[in-house]
């Protein structure tokens, strides 16, 4: 079983289950700006639904690239974090995963792909 995360559409997160390439379910909710407190109870409870146990999983696969600096990040520390922590791999839709070597234990990573420089600043206005 394969968990699949999304968090690049603006204010929407869609989460999943697939069997190799083909979904069993998926799931899209609305998450204006909370992302991080929405989609880990999101993921817990779309396991539960379906009866599968975190170690049920086999991969993580993340969409890493495209979407807003922050959701992005969001979503593809979950799933490294989520796969580190149950020793599965994971898996980016663009672009290929690092394999990385920490004392004995053996881990992919995937890093988020920018379409540019992330913009968190605001502007000051010139006065005048």
């Amino acid at each position: 079983m394969i968990l699949y995360i999304d968090t690049t559409v603006n204010d929407l997160i869609t989460i999943g289950l697939k069997d190799k390439r083909k979904f069993i379910i998926k799931k899209k909710f609305k998450s204006k700006r909370t992302q991080a407190e929405k989609l880990l109870p999101a993921i817990d409870k779309l396991l539960k639904d379906r009866g599968v146990k975190l170690s049920g999983l086999e991969s993580i696969e993340i969409v890493n690239q495209g979407g807003s600096f922050t959701s992005l990040r969001i979503g593809v520390v979950t799933a490294n974090a989520l796969a580190y922590a149950l020793g599965i791999p994971v898996i980016g839709e663009r672009g290929r995963a690092k394999k990385l070597k920490s004392g004995k234990m053996n881990f992919t990573l995937v890093e988020p792909q920018y379409g540019g420089q992330p913009n968190i600043t605001v502007k000051k206005e010139k006065i005048g």
